[in-house]
């Protein structure tokens, strides 16, 4: 029974340490360090402004991949899209960018090791779609 009694508390601490931290409260330990220390009062500031940077960040992916899709005319045929020297090439760059402008480059080599394989995978979708629609080069050889 007593064993039961931990594990209940164990469990109960665990849910009420989970909920939701105030958006309007000030910060409950440390001092600011965006904008040297002008930002951020309460998590909601903090909130607004990932949510602005979230933005940001989509619109300039959606750009890289017109980008990429403009690669794939480059490309004499599907197998060129897998090129495992310019992944790394990126990645390497991106963790590169990442020190010096404050980022853990494991931060940066882990999201940009999902973004080159979401973006390889869909440029083989572009491939995909331009041999379905007849228009495939590489197929007539």
């Amino acid at each position: 029974m007593r064993m039961i009694m931990i594990v209940v508390f164990v469990l109960a601490a665990g849910v009420a340490g989970a909920e939701e931290p105030s958006i309007s409260k000030p910060a409950l330990w440390g001092s600011p360090t965006v904008d040297n220390g002008a930002c951020c009062k309460t998590l909601g500031e903090v909130r607004d402004n990932i949510d602005r940077l979230d933005r940001e960040i989509v619109r300039l992916m959606a750009e890289r991949g017109r980008y990429v899709h403009e690669a794939a005319r480059f490309k004499e045929n599907p197998a060129q899209v897998e090129a495992p020297e310019r992944a790394e090439a990126v990645v390497r760059k991106a963790m590169s960018l990442a020190e010096q402008n404050g980022l853990s480059p494991k931060v940066a080599e882990a999201a940009y090791r999902a973004m080159v394989r979401a973006f390889i995978d869909y440029e083989q979708g572009v491939f995909a779609a331009a041999a379905a629609s007849g228009d495939a080069p590489w197929k007539k050889r």
